[in-house]
């Protein structure tokens, strides 16, 4: 009888990786309980510290406290890509895993993949395949190292398998799993709750708007960002627009002389709250990726503010329309939303809540075999 565990480490290094380990999480913690001899790490880098972008999210979504957390903290690109990789080498040299899975596009996704490489430790990559085509994001770099020496793809859509292919990758690498990210919010819909502002607020369904902007070309230059703030002001049609500032996003802010009346700005929220805003709101202002998906799903109307996505079934088949980076395009989008002329969408295949289950399903057969 075979009684090797092989142990695999589950890498979580920023908010949005937290979403998107919990189905796997819970779907591999079910096959153990069913006789899956398949063993868990559960490794923090530690990319995002902050209580409110980190801890909140382990605690709402169910996710353990963390076997080891790496505790890199901020830097910049690199100062936080080499912490990673010393720190997870060292962890691997300490205690070897028999496979490295990485979720998402974050430095700690590259930096992870890499150090398990040099050591000869295999990769598994969930969200593997998506392209935005933009090299001036971090994340595309991200991506596409990544993707470079990653051994098992599990994809989100059939538009990422096609990426793959181009690249080379055999189809017996490649899983087309669904989205875990969907997962995560299928599970969680029944339990949104306000957050605790909403009342004070005086926040009414469909009479508000959601904003999320920390993309560098969108915030790091505070003239740019000014005149960004000022075309959704006018936009908006009076509609409070309910702003959860990310750390990036806070440092420019800082820097302007006056915030326009429409914005309301709040802390990072946590999941629940977060998603309670974005499911009641008239519409969604972002430059975020995953937050499209979610807003697809939910059937809320979603701009956003950038030249290309890595997701584009949400606007081919969601209700996310990519109007570019010019702040004089949001007008005319939204008068379009407010004229109720915004596209009904649909959600894409296999994002019904079980590719948590088919990514573990497939772990054991890869490992277990």
């Amino acid at each position: 009888m075979n009684t090797v565990q092989p142990l695999i480490d589950i890498i979580a290094g920023a908010r949005p990786n937290f979403m998107k380990i919990a189905p796997i999480m819970r779907a591999l913690k079910s096959r153990q309980a069913a006789g899956s001899r398949l063993r868990v790490r559960l490794v923090h880098t530690g990319q995002h510290y902050d209580e409110r972008m980190s801890g909140d999210f382990f605690r709402q979504l169910g996710i353990p406290d963390p076997d080891v957390n790496l505790e890199v903290g901020s830097g910049t690109q690199a100062e936080q890509t080499a912490a990673v990789m010393v720190r997870y080498e060292q962890l691997l040299r300490q205690t070897r895993s028999d496979l490295c899975l990485v979720v998402g596009d974050v430095t700690s996704t590259m930096a992870c993949a890499i150090a398990a490489q040099k050591l000869g430790v295999p990769v598994a990559h969930v969200e593997g395949g998506i392209r935005s085509g933009d090299w001036g994001m971090p994340e595309e770099i991200n991506r596409l190292v990544t993707d470079a020496i990653t051994n098992w793809f599990f994809t989100t859509s059939e538009v990422a398998n096609a990426n793959l292919r181009k690249a080379g990758v055999a189809d017996e690498r490649i899983f087309f799993v669904g989205n875990t990210m969907i997962d995560t919010l299928l599970a969680n819909l029944p339990h949104l709750r306000p957050p605790g502002f909403w009342a004070d607020a005086g926040l009414q369904a469909g009479q508000y708007f959601v904003m999320t902007l920390h993309r560098p070309a969108n915030v790091d230059d505070s003239q740019g960002f000014a005149i960004l703030l000022r075309a959704v002001d006018e936009a908006v049609r009076r509609l409070p627009v309910v702003f959860p500032v990310h750390p990036r996003t806070a440092k420019t802010l800082a820097a302007l002389p006056g915030i326009p009346a429409s914005l309301r700005l709040v802390d990072p929220q946590p999941y629940l709250e977060f998603n309670y805003l974005v499911r009641n709101a008239r519409g969604v202002i972002t430059d975020s990726g995953g937050v499209t998906e979610e807003t697809t799903v939910m059937g809320v109307p979603c701009v956003t503010l950038r030249d290309t996505t890595e997701r584009p079934e949400t606007v081919t088949l969601g209700t996310n329309e990519l109007i570019g980076s010019d702040p004089a395009a949001l007008k005319p989008a939204l008068d379009r939303l407010f004229a109720g002329h915004w596209k009904t969408g649909s959600i894409p295949d296999k994002w019904d809540g079980y590719a948590g289950e088919r990514i573990a399903e497939r772990l054991d057969r890869l490992l277990c075999r």
